[in-house]
């Protein structure tokens, strides 16, 4: 009797047929619990499919290769950090007040648990799977630079700021801003910055920076 009161509650006809994007959404997600937990080299595309209930078929048509995948889940994490710092939304701030942004946007990609997990993966492995390292650099590091880069760029060519060299000066920030809390949460010397902690650092870090070189 209860079986077929069960039967009789569930919808006639085919299951609702999930869009490439959200399969990809699953697909991602199950990724990143799989190499934050086992590692690349641990990481098989099967196991990745059984996590996120996809056949390998799915897997492999979506995404051909581990590599791939990897980078896919690097530029997910990437992309919300474009997001916060589209350029038509920056230009309308004052300079201290956008540089705050950015840099607030960055620490909160770089300091974040998953992120840091993200980075120990990359160093360890990328010895034995070179394509890790590649992955990381193009995906993240490169398109951070070069968003940085441009909003520096801008500034120079609106006077408000004089650089010799914009594309270092975002390398230099991006260090100011993350390298020494995140050495020093890799290290476990310290906790997970808060949200608090991070907004208050970029803005020690931006008002260091436009003051060493705001145009004179």
């Amino acid at each position: 009797m209860v079986q077929n009161a069960e039967q009789a509650r569930r919808p006639r006809g085919r299951p609702p047929i999930r869009s490439d994007e959200e399969t990809l959404g699953l697909l991602i997600a199950a990724a990143c619990a799989e190499f934050e937990v086992n590692g690349y080299g641990g990481t098989s595309m099967a196991a990745v499919a059984d996590r996120a209930g996809l056949s390998t078929k799915t897997v492999y048509r979506l995404i051909p290769t581990k590599a791939d995948l990897l980078t896919r889940v690097v530029s997910v994490r990437i992309g919300q950090f474009m997001l916060e710092v589209d350029p038509a939304a920056l230009d309308a701030l004052p300079a201290s007040e956008a540089l705050e942004r950015i840099l607030i946007a960055y620490g909160t990609l770089t300091l974040g648990a998953s992120s840091i997990a993200m980075h120990r993966l990359v160093i360890c492995e990328s010895d034995r799977f070179p394509e890790v390292a590649a992955a990381f650099y193009d995906s993240a590091i490169v398109r951070a630079n070069e968003a940085i880069t441009g909003w520096l760029t801008r500034q120079c060519e609106r006077g408000v700021i004089r650089l010799e060299d914009p594309q270092m000066a975002a390398g230099m920030l991006r260090g100011m801003m993350s390298m020494e809390p995140q050495r020093a949460v890799m290290l476990c010397q310290r906790a997970i910055p808060s949200e608090e902690e991070i907004a208050a650092r970029a803005k020690a870090c931006a008002r260091l920076f436009l003051n060493g070189c705001a145009a004179r």
